[in-house]
């Protein structure tokens, strides 16, 4: 199973095609069906762990930013870059991982 979608990762900053549709044909009864649709590359062991630490916040009810900022500070993770968690890095981190 492909863990990201092949194409997409072709059309991230890609110029715009004079050919349009030219290979994106899709015939009915034969389109591949991806799993994860809107990945451009498989996740970093970075993302598999935030994942996993927002999991574990959001098993123990926390529900609002602060305290989410506040539980991931105190699990121990650090954002990308080594530093505490804060509401500004933490909203920039989710953009960028949400690929804008």
């Amino acid at each position: 199973m492909k863990q990201f979608n092949e194409k997409l990762a072709k059309w991230i900053n890609a110029t715009p095609s004079n050919d349009a549709g030219i290979n994106n044909i899709q015939v009915p009864g034969q389109v591949e069906h991806l799993v994860w649709q809107n990945r451009y590359k498989e996740p970093s062991a970075y993302e598999l762990d935030f994942v996993q630490q927002l999991i574990q916040a959001f098993s123990n009810g926390v529900t609002e930013l602060n305290d989410l900022v506040l539980s991931l500070n105190q699990q121990g993770f650090r954002n990308d870059a080594g530093e505490l968690w804060t509401v500004e890095n933490f909203s920039t981190e989710m953009q960028r991982l949400g690929y804008e």
